[in-house]
């Protein structure tokens, strides 16, 4: 009995890493499509990618160039108080045990589908280049502050699903041989290479469909966006009602 559950036990726990190194690739996707959106179509910001935004900020208060302080500085600002409420809220609901990263994506994609529909209601099917809205910008940016929490509490090895640098080191590390370091492994056996790929090519894919879907117009495609996030959302509680994904990612 014993010998028949071990190798099914492994075949189980290895489905559900591979379901979610799906999801988190998934959304790793998302985030760069919504910041290929943001930055070409609402007056060169950036709503997840915060180290931009600082640096953005940096180079107006220097006096460079054109750049402007508030939508950076706004971005910013709702990037930290959406991460905030992240905190607070996501943190309620895993100590009631709930299905905490379903809940948060969902909220994640109300937050983008109310930033597209107020572009749309505001400035139409057009792109927001050349009119850019604050309010827009601001809950975009609160929603990948959120998103920033779900995926640090979710804590999927190598997969932030925001940035790129550390996954990319690892990836070179894992390439060379390179040995050492307290992050260069995730318990007792080396990250999956899989993952560290997909988190670069993800960011880079993501990139790539936020642009081709910017002739849509600001409104749109973030309404298209938030539709993925809600999908993302829903198949996460389909995949935990049927054990389907790992414990990690339900709560």
């Amino acid at each position: 009995m014993s010998e028949q559950a071990g190798p099914s036990a492994s075949a189980s726990a290895a489905r559900r890493e591979r379901q979610q190194t799906v999801v988190m690739a998934t959304l790793t996707v998302l985030a760069g499509a919504v910041d290929a959106i943001s930055f070409l179509t609402m007056g060169h910001v950036f709503t997840a990618l915060a180290t931009g935004n600082l640096l953005f900020l940096s180079f107006a208060v220097a006096g460079e160039g054109e750049l402007p302080v508030a939508r950076p500085a706004i971005a910013l600002a709702a990037f930290v108080l959406g991460a905030a409420a992240g905190a607070l809220a996501t943190g309620g609901l895993v100590a009631r045990h709930r299905h905490w990263f379903a809940a948060a994506l969902a909220v994640e994609g109300a937050l983008l589908a109310l930033a597209g529909g107020t572009a749309l209601w505001r400035h139409g099917t057009g792109s927001l280049t050349a009119h850019p809205d604050n309010l827009v910008i601001a809950v975009v940016g609160f929603a990948m502050g959120l998103r920033a929490d779900t995926a640090l509490r979710a804590a999927v090895p190598g997969m932030p699903t925001l940035l790129v640098q550390v996954s990319l080191v690892r990836l070179v590390h894992g390439l060379t041989g390179a040995t050492g370091g307290a992050g260069a492994a995730a318990g007792p056996h080396p990250l999956p290479r899989v993952r560290l790929v997909a988190t670069v090519a993800g960011i880079f894919a993501g990139g790539v469909l936020g642009t081709l879907i910017t002739p849509w117009g600001t409104g749109r495609a973030l309404l298209a966006v938030a539709a993925a996030v809600l999908v993302t959302a829903a198949a996460n509680v389909v995949l935990a009602r049927y054990h389907l994904l790992s414990p990690e990612l339900i709560g």
